[in-house]
């Protein structure tokens, strides 16, 4: 299986952040923690870095100074997203869920991933990620993790 820093960030989310964020205190277990789990240092290493960068780059305020009424993405960018993600990402902000710093943020976010491409799935859990790292977006971030864990729902005939 290839390593990734999003399967040590999955990993990490939902076995410690998520669901017992006291463990969370003391970086050195956790990094030997995840390292026991069978990820490299090297990956654990750039899972620390991506959220340390997460938790530094928090917009100032909840409304945004960004304002336009389209995002042009850089062409490393399209190369690496694809449309359902981008799609998603607009869907996201006309929507409300995501204001255009947090766009901006998770774009960045999902660029420091170093995958190739970014898949809707894989976009999906670094929105989750970064609203919860946002003070306010509680109830963005209870939509979003509905949106990851919803099963699909049944045709309507």
């Amino acid at each position: 299986m290839k390593e990734s820093i999003l399967n040590v960030l999955l990993y990490l989310f939902e076995h410690y952040i998520y669901d017992h964020p006291e463990l969370v205190q003391d970086p050195d277990t956790l990094q030997n923690n995840l390292i026991q789990a069978g990820f490299s240092p090297a990956e654990v290493s750039k899972a620390f870095d991506w959220l340390e960068t997460l938790a530094q780059d928090r917009p100032q305020s909840a409304t945004s100074a960004l304002q336009g009424p389209m995002r042009l993405f850089a062409e490393a960018e399209l190369d690496r997203f694809d449309v359902e993600a981008r799609g998603f990402l607009m869907f996201l902000e006309q929507r409300g869920v995501i204001s255009a710093e947090q766009r901006e943020l998770v774009i960045d976010r999902a660029m420091a991933l170093d995958q190739d491409e970014i898949a809707l799935d894989d976009l999906k859990w670094v929105v989750l990620m970064v609203l919860f790292n946002q003070p306010g977006s509680e109830a963005a971030f209870a939509w979003m993790e509905s949106q990851i864990f919803i099963d699909d729902p049944e045709p309507v005939h």
